[in-house]
């Protein structure tokens, strides 16, 4: 049975949501952002009781199709960000990782969301840049072909427009401006 959990952003998510599911009695076979893989049927006092569960952590479990889909989309943009090299457009990125129609999705995702794809896959972007700008290890135009800019001026353009300031004047400043990704 597959399970559709929303708010999972990271490694740590993964490892907090197998932990809660082993402590309800359940076997995970896979955990991954957004989802899990159990062996076993859930009645609805087993559903209950694992949604509370990650309710006490901050995950919320999804059963409407719509909004699986949607966190489903979710996770797509973020692992779509995090690619390294060449990256595929991101609508031909969700629609073959979801073998669904872009159009399709991007609607159903601005009618729950309230924000379009591409709109919510920038914020992704500009905050994955606010990380690795904290770390210092890049220059800005190493960043912005890691997070498959075009160019340098039109990373920095967009990063302006987003933030309010230049990714040289984010890094001068060591401002902590991040937002935690299930906040986007």
């Amino acid at each position: 049975m597959n399970l559709y959990i929303k708010n999972m952003v990271c490694p740590r998510c993964i490892m907090a949501v197998r932990t809660i599911l082993v402590s309800a009695g359940l076997t995970p076979i896979a955990v991954n952002l957004g989802e899990a893989e159990i062996t076993e049927e859930l009645n609805a006092e087993q559903q209950a009781n694992v949604s509370e569960r990650l309710a006490q952590m901050g995950f919320e479990l999804l059963d409407d199709p719509r909004s699986q889909l949607v966190e489903q989309m979710r996770v797509c943009v973020i692992e779509w960000v995090r690619m390294e090299g060449e990256r595929p457009k991101l609508s031909d990125y969700l629609s073959t990782r979801l073998h669904k129609d872009y159009s399709l999705l991007s609607k159903l995702f601005s009618e729950v969301k309230g924000i379009t794809l591409e709109r919510y896959a920038i914020l992704h972007r500009i905050e994955y840049a606010k990380e690795l700008l904290c770390y210092n290890q890049l220059s800005t135009s190493e960043i912005a072909y890691k997070l498959g800019y075009s160019s340098p001026a039109h990373f920095s353009a967009q990063f302006k427009q987003i933030t309010g300031m230049t990714p040289k004047m984010m890094r001068a400043n060591q401002t902590n401006d991040r937002i935690p990704l299930s906040e986007i």
